[in-house]
Order: C-alpha cells, then structure tokens, then sequence
C-alpha cells in the first residue's frame, strides 16, 4: 500500500476556493480595451496553487497547464470571479480546475470567460516528489470532473509517450 492511499481522502469543498474577485483597472487592458490574457492567467495559477496546497497539506508546484480556453473578453469595468477546485488526486499529483467568470460593475449577471486544467505535484522539503491525499468526489458533477479529469491526463501521458518515440528515432 502506497502512502497515498494510507491516507484518508479529502473532498473537494475541503480545498475548493470561490468567488475570488479581481477588479479590472485600465492597466491591466490590451490595446484592445481587453483585459489581457496573461494577467488572468497569473491570478489562475495562484488561486489552482493554493487549493493544491490545501488539498495536499503542503507545497505543490505547477507541473502542467493542460488547457486554457479563453469563452469571452473581460473588459474595462468588469470584475473578474475566480472559482478553483481539485478534480482529481493521483499519486504525487492533482488536476485542478479553474473558472473564471466576469461580472459588470453594477449588475449580478456573470459571463463565462475561461476555463483551464492545471496539474500540480505535492513537493516535500527537498523539492522531491511526495504523496497526495486521494479525492473524494460527491455528487453527479464531481464524479464527471474526476472521470474527465483521468481523461485529460491519459491524454497528456500519451502525448508525452509519442514526442518521446518521436525524439528518439531522430
């Protein structure tokens, strides 16, 4: 039995973090008069970081960012809602999913602006991989995040796998 599975798992709402606001402020818009991609990348990683570190008790770095999908712009005059939860534990490391939505000053309607899937690793004091606690989904949407979430990361280990053969008959 691995350390991992000797601990006892957490649930998502145990690390989660919601509705985290940002306001948006004329530096931080493109020429455009779009807020620019990179700061809300910025405020996603911290926010993905520290539901890791809450779900594994401990340091995680980011390993991965497998998607960022940009839905809309956030303009001048919105406010930027962050919302990130763990959709699944391995080993040594978790996806975890981040949402953002934008809300205009003035009103309660939100828009769908990003989505993305970090993978993080648990560290410990040496910087060396370590154990995660395992995930424990409840509910219908939970369970459909955890099961994506094996998806994504077949995906990416395969992928891997490929420009590994690849590299090695050049």
């Amino acid at each position: 039995m691995s350390e991992a599975t000797a601990l006892t798992p957490r649930s998502v709402a145990f690390s989660a973090v919601r509705d985290q606001v940002y306001m948006i402020f004329p530096n931080d818009l493109n020429s455009n008069e779009t807020v620019f991609g990179g700061l809300i990348m910025a405020h996603m990683d911290r926010y993905a970081a520290v539901v890791a570190d809450r779900h594994a008790a401990g340091v995680c770095v980011t390993a991965s960012v497998d998607a960022v999908h940009f839905m809309a712009p956030a303009r001048k005059g919105d406010v930027l809602v962050f919302a990130a939860s763990v959709n699944r534990a391995w080993n040594t490391s978790m996806e975890v999913g981040v949402r953002v939505e934008a809300e205009c000053i003035g009103s309660t309607e939100r828009r769908h602006i990003l989505t993305a899937y970090l993978t993080f690793v648990a560290v410990d004091e040496q910087g060396k991989p370590r154990p995660v606690v395992p995930l424990m989904p409840e509910g219908q949407t939970e369970a459909r995040r955890f099961e994506e979430a094996q998806i994504r990361r077949d995906a990416r280990l395969k992928h891997a796998e490929e420009i590994k053969a690849l590299r090695a008959r050049s």
